[in-house]
C-alpha cells in the first residue's frame, strides 16, 4: 500500500507546492443491550485514501475507497484540479507553518486487545448489567460497548512517512426510573454512552459495570422521589465528569484558532477568544491551568501524530488564569508566526483535517476533597451531564446535571433532581477558587464532538478533578 501511495505522491510532487496522502483503515465493534436483552451487534471495517493538494496557494481535496493505483492517480488529479479551481475564490495564498520531516511509527499501548476478546463475553457483560438495573421504578436500562482500531499511513511531499495504530475502548450503562409525571436517568461512568479511552479491554474491566449496575438503579429511583434543586446564587463543586464537559464547551471550542479566524462561523460558530486577547486576557482565576495534551496516557485525544504529520505535543491554553494559546493547524499557525501544536485531525479518510481538540485538561490543584467542601456553608455538588446549551461565541451557557447533592457546612447531604447552573465563561472561571489534587484527577473521553461542514465527529479527552466555584446561579427545570 505504501509503495502505491508513494507512486501517486511522486506524480503530485512536480505539480503542487505541497501534497499529503492519508490511508485509513477503521475497524469498529459496537454492542448495545436493553433490559437484559442484546438489541444490536455491529462489526465493520472501512478503508480508503484521502489526498490533499496545495497548488497556487489554494487547497484541493479528494478521496476514494478504491485502492487501485490507477484510481488513486485519478483521485490525485481530481484534488489537483479542485486546488486550481479554488484559486478563483481565494483571498490570500495559503501557507503552512514549517514542519520537520517525520519518519516514525506509533501504536497505542494496551494490555488486552479488545478485538481478541470474544463477543460472547462482551455481550454477556452488557446483558447481565442491564438486567441488574431493572429494579423498582427502573423500567428501562441500556448498555453499550464500543471498540475502534484505526490504522493510518501518512506520507507527504516534505518527506514524512508515518504509520499509526490507535486503539480506543469505551462504553457505559444507563438506568431510567419512570413515575407518573416524571422520569430520571442515571448513567455510569458518565452520560452519553459512557467513558472512552485510548486503551484496551482492560479499561472496560476496570469500569466494573456489573458491580455498579445496582447502585446506578438505586440512585435513579432515589432521584425520582427527590425534591427539585433549590434556586438562587450559591457556591458549587463540580464533579470530574461534568467539569470535563465544561472544559470542552467553554475552553476547548473557543480556543480553536479556525473558529477565531471565522472559518466555522456559519456552522459551529466563532469564539470570544479573539486574537487581541492572546497573552493579555484574564480567562479565569490563578487556580485555572488548562493544557492541550495529546501525549497523556490513555486520553481519547492521545496519538503519535496529527493528520498533518505534526508530532503530538503538550501546550498551555490557560496558565494561572491568563489565556496564552490556541489549538492550531499548520495553515492557521502560520498566520500567527508560530509552529502548529498538532491539532489538525480528520474523522476519516474521506474528510479533510480541521482544527480539533486533543486532550484539553484542567490541571490538578492542591486541594483535598474535604478541603473543597469545608469552604461551603450552603451550596451544591453537581456532576454527570444531563443537558447543555452554550452560545456560538462560547460565552453564555447553561448546563443541567443528573446528580445534585446538598452541601451544608462542608458535608454532602440530600439528593435533588433536575438541577442546572448557568454563567458567562470568563466570569465563571474567575470564580474558581479551588481544584482538587492529583488523587482525584482523571481523563474523561468524549466520543461525539461535532464540527465542520460536512460535519465530522471527533474523539477527544478532558482531564479534570473536582473544582469549587463561588456565587453561581443555580436552579431546577420543572
Amino acid at each position: 500500500m505504501k509503495k502505491i501511495l508513494k507512486n501517486v505522491l511522486d506524480w503530485l510532487s512536480t505539480k503542487a507546492s505541497y501534497a499529503d496522502i492519508r490511508f485509513v483503515q477503521l475497524e469498529e465493534e459496537k454492542i448495545v443491550a436493553e433490559n437484559g436483552i442484546l438489541s444490536s451487534y455491529n462489526l465493520s471495517t472501512d478503508r480508503g485514501v484521502g489526498i490533499r493538494v496545495l497548488a497556487n496557494g489554494a487547497w484541493g481535496f479528494a478521496s476514494t475507497y478504491d485502492l487501485r493505483e490507477e484510481i488513486l492517480l485519478k483521485t490525485a488529479e481530481k484534488a489537483l484540479k479542485i486546488a486550481q479551481a479554488s484559486t478563483l475564490c481565494k483571498k490570500d495564498d495559503i501557507q503552512l507553518a514549517p514542519q520537520d520531516k517525520q519518519l516514525d511509527k506509533y501504536i497505542t499501548p494496551i494490555y488486552k486487545d479488545p478485538f481478541q476478546v470474544s463477543s460472547a463475553e462482551k455481550i454477556d457483560l452488557l446483558v447481565k448489567s442491564t438486567k441488574a438495573m431493572l429494579k423498582d421504578k427502573v423500567k428501562k436500562s441500556e448498555g453499550v460497548l464500543n471498540f475502534f482500531k484505526t490504522f493510518k499511513i501518512f506520507i507527504s511531499t516534505e518527506g514524512s512517512e508515518i504509520e499509526q495504530t490507535i486503539f480506543e475502548s469505551g462504553g457505559g450503562i444507563n438506568a431510567y426510573a419512570i413515575g407518573e409525571r416524571d422520569f430520571q436517568r442515571r448513567s455510569y461512568p458518565s452520560s452519553f454512552d459512557g467513558d472512552y479511552a485510548t486503551r484496551g479491554y482492560e479499561f472496560i474491566e476496570e469500569m466494573d459495570l456489573l458491580k455498579n449496575a445496582e447502585r446506578i438503579a438505586e440512585e435513579a429511583n432515589q432521584l425520582l422521589v427527590a425534591p427539585y434543586a433549590p434556586e438562587g446564587v450559591m457556591d458549587i463543586v463540580l464533579g470530574g465528569s461534568q467539569l470535563a464537559l465544561q472544559v470542552h464547551e467553554s475552553c476547548g471550542h473557543p480556543a480553536e484558532l479556525d473558529r477565531v479566524l471565522g472559518k466555522e462561523i456559519s456552522f459551529a460558530g466563532g469564539s470570544f477568544l479573539t486574537l487581541d486577547k492572546l497573552n493579555t486576557f484574564t480567562y479565569g482565576s490563578s487556580q485555572v491551568n488548562i493544557v492541550a495534551d495529546a501525549t497523556v496516557p490513555g486520553g481519547l485525544g492521545t496519538f503519535g501524530f496529527d493528520d498533518e504529520g505534526v508530532p503530538a505535543s503538550r501546550s498551555y491554553l490557560v496558565k494561572q488564569g491568563k489565556f496564552v494559546g490556541y489549538l492550531t493547524s499548520r495553515e492557521d499557525a502560520f498566520k500567527l508566526g508560530i509552529p502548529s501544536n498538532g491539532a489538525a485531525r480528520a474523522q476519516s479518510w474521506n474528510h479533510i483535517p480541521l482544527v480539533r481538540m486533543t486532550n484539553i485538561n484542567l490541571l490538578p490543584g492542591n486541594f483535598g476533597w474535604d478541603e473543597l467542601l469545608d469552604g461551603i456553608k450552603k451550596g451544591l455538588y453537581l456532576d454527570c451531564n444531563k443537558s447543555w446549551s452554550i452560545d456560538d461565541k462560547r460565552l453564555n451557557f447553561q448546563f443541567g446535571t443528573e446528580i445534585a447533592r446538598e452541601v451544608k457546612n462542608g458535608k454532602v447531604g440530600k439528593w435533588y433532581k433536575n438541577a442546572f447552573y448557568q454563567g458567562i465563561t470568563p466570569e465563571f472561571w474567575k470564580s474558581c477558587d479551588g481544584v482538587a489534587d492529583q488523587k482525584y484527577w482523571r481523563v474523561w473521553g468524549v466520543n461525539n464532538c461535532g464540527k465542520g461542514q460536512p460535519e465530522q465527529l471527533m474523539h477527544v479527552g478532558h482531564g479534570t478533578s473536582p473544582a469549587r466555584f463561588r456565587k453561581i446561579k443555580v436552579g431546577a427545570s420543572r
